[in-house]
């Protein structure tokens, strides 16, 4: 029997030279050698795992009898490029598209890319090989969830199969040599892995395909061979992981997981780090399993995806069984007990106001998150349930065109490459244009002054002395006059246009040629910009004097006398580079011990005392801006760690932030 040559695409994004091993095709072959009535027929060419030039990867392809794309909205326009062009070049050979870019009613899809002659919906391995086996015939009448074009000019949707009860039937492309085989052929690179221990995703959130793709159910691969593959990563030197799980913690065996992750990394030194996303609804085994990451230092910090705090927009986007109380109940004690976290917010969800998203930003500070939110824009899955027309215009949905751009990644340009799109929600009937820049606007000022650590002692210490909510400090900000505080004003006037620049279908994040070459979110942009030009002192000169402003309004005869101290010490615990002097200041009051209590959520008083802190600035130095951008303001993104330590001179009250 003729042999057949099979290629594999799954393109991914490539970090800091890194570039994630290509899991899902490594599935696909590990299944088809291990399933096949025929495996020794199969002649697998090795993986296109990252971009390349169109034409490149065309060549690679070039006498491929069958070539498979697993596909994503990262990937999905260049996998297609190079689907028609290899189509052009070899119209005999079988192109085969799968992966979640895939739409679950493919009509339009196939008709306007009628190159494609096969799509793949929900997991793949199986039907995969199937198609092999079925070759050289053509006939995909009993190859159950696949779509295509038949005979008749109709697109044909055969009926879903059912999902894997045991996904140990899918061999590990880790541990059967598929990876081996790659990481041989590929001695240069440094890769990132990319890892399942489970499937599937018990809740529906519209704006999300993970759970709509599984049928809400969650299947799990074998422990034993878990703790292999974490031996394999090891053995490898494979430095981070990404865990693919929707809720990592959900199962009792997490505990055990991250437990043995962890002594990897103790014993062998690999894994460094271990990203997962968190689970939801099951407070105490998600406390364990990220309490067991974090002391290990595997995480960079625990991501509390609460998306939204308000009742109406929860129920709007199927998340009101999620309890909102579990993840205030995560965030306070991690916080106690020193475990980085962050909570991401989505700008532009349906029922959300401007209104109810800075009185959501307002509860989780004064619930203890003080380390870092993350506030990222609403984009629309192609088979998440929003995505729906009726969906958006019950809602009244305004989306925009937006090129994908990384945080923190790199403007690459590729001879003939294609650019990727997302679609940016950008208004709302609950938020209207002016509404969204507003908010995002508060989002990137909110960001600069608390979590990128700049004013953020001071903004506790007016709380604490006048009752000022948080929002309302933030929001004087954003009116500041032009006269009196221009500096300040300018980043308005900046994070206004930058809103307005993302609405028209420009780049979520601000490209500086001169600050590492990479795209910077519009708040650390302004930071490193105050940083280059050193207009520090004029920017707190202006603060205060806002400060000092809303205070005297929401709070008239509020003693104030704290703020000096707090203004002052804030300034000289940014870090910043070319520094390498430790210094001292003399305080009137105890503002270590305040500050450190507020950080950890617990009771915090400010007392009179007088005191002197020093500041341990030469611990760590930078003689050059670009290693400071990266270091503090890239690397120390989510931790926060933007501030020096520091001790006080006196004993009992000596620490570090």
């Amino acid at each position: 029997m003729k042999s057949i040559t099979v290629g594999l695409v799954q393109i991914n994004n490539s970090f800091s030279g890194q570039n994630y091993l290509p899991y899902s095709v490594g599935l696909l072959e590990s299944y088809v050698r291990a399933r096949s009535a025929n495996p020794d027929r199969y002649d697998f060419l090795k993986p296109i795992y990252k971009r390349l030039p169109v034409g490149d990867a065309v060549d690679l392809l070039d006498g491929a009898d069958v070539a498979g794309f697993s596909t994503y909205v990262w990937n999905g326009r260049i996998s297609l490029e190079i689907a028609r062009q290899l189509k052009a070049r070899n119209p005999e050979g079988l192109i085969i598209f799968g992966g979640p870019h895939v739409p679950d009613d493919p009509t339009e899809f196939l008709h306007e890319n009628r190159f494609i002659d096969l799509v793949v919906h929900n997991e793949g391995e199986a039907r995969f090989c199937e198609i092999l086996d079925a070759l050289p015939a053509r006939n995909w009448d009993d190859v159950q969830s696949v779509s295509y074009i038949g005979a008749d000019g109709q697109v044909v949707r055969n009926p879903a199969g059912a999902r894997f009860r045991d996904l140990d039937d899918v061999p590990s492309p880790f541990l059967d040599g598929t990876f081996d085989r790659l990481l041989g052929s590929n001695p240069d690179e440094n890769w990132i892995g990319l890892w399942e221990t489970n499937r599937g995703c018990p809740f529906r959130c519209t704006f999300c395909d993970w759970g709509s793709a599984t049928a809400a159910k969650v299947t799990k691969f074998g422990e034993e061979r878990l703790f292999r593959e974490i031996d394999w990563f090891a053995d490898n030197k494979i430095e981070y992981i990404f865990c693919c799980d929707a809720n990592f913690g959900i199962q009792k065996r997490d505990i055990d997981i991250a437990e043995y992750v962890a002594k990897a990394k103790k014993d062998k030194g690999y894994p460094a780090a271990l990203s997962v996303q968190n689970t939801k609804n099951a407070t105490e085994r998600a406390y364990l399993t990220q309490k067991i990451l974090s002391d290990s230092g595997l995480n960079k910090g625990v991501a509390l995806s609460m998306q939204s705090v308000d009742m109406t927009t929860l129920e709007s986007i199927k998340r009101e069984n999620i309890s909102l109380e579990t993840y205030m109940e995560l965030q306070r004690r991690f916080t106690r007990d020193s475990v980085e976290t962050y909570s991401d917010l989505i700008l532009g969800l349906p029922g959300e106001t401007y209104e109810s998203f800075v009185r959501g930003v307002d509860l989780l500070i004064e619930n203890g998150q003080h380390n870092r939110i993350q506030f990222n824009n609403l984009s629309i899955l192609p088979n998440a349930e929003m995505g729906s027309a009726a969906y958006r215009e019950k809602y009244g949905m305004v989306t925009v065109e937006s090129e994908i751009i990384n945080i923190h990644g790199e403007r690459v340009v590729l001879e003939d490459d294609v650019t990727e799109v997302q679609d940016l929600v950008i208004a709302t009937h609950s938020m209207p244009m002016a509404d969204w820049r507003k908010t995002r606007a508060f989002c990137w000022m909110t960001a600069l002054l608390h979590f990128n650590k700049l004013f953020q002692i001071p903004l506790m210490v007016a709380h604490e002395i006048s009752g000022t909510s948080y929002r309302r400090m933030i929001e004087a900000f954003l009116e500041a006059d032009t006269t009196r505080s221009p500096l300040i004003a300018e980043i308005c006037r900046f994070f206004e246009e930058e809103a307005r620049e993302i609405q028209t279908g420009g780049s979520e994040y601000r490209f500086s040629k001169e600050w590492l070459g990479i795209y910077w979110p519009a708040d650390e942009y302004i930071f490193i910009k105050m940083t280059a030009e050193q207009t520090f002192d004029q920017f707190y000169s202006e603060a205060a004097e806002i400060l000092a402003g809303v205070i005297a309004e929401t709070a008239p005869g509020a003693d104030i006398a704290p703020l000096d101290d707090a203004l002052q010490l804030n300034r000289l615990l940014v870090s910043q580079p070319f520094v390498t002097d430790d210094i001292s200041t003399d305080l009137r009051y105890d503002l270590t011990t305040f500050y450190q209590s507020v950080r950890k959520n617990e009771p915090a008083t400010l007392q009179k005392l007088e005191n002197t802190v020093l500041i341990e600035r030469s611990a760590k130095t930078y003689d050059d801006l670009q290693t400071w951008c990266r270091e503090v303001v890239w690397w120390g993104n989510k931790k926060g760690a933007y501030l020096y330590s520091n001790r006080t001179g006196e004993k009992q009250l000596a620490g570090h932030y």
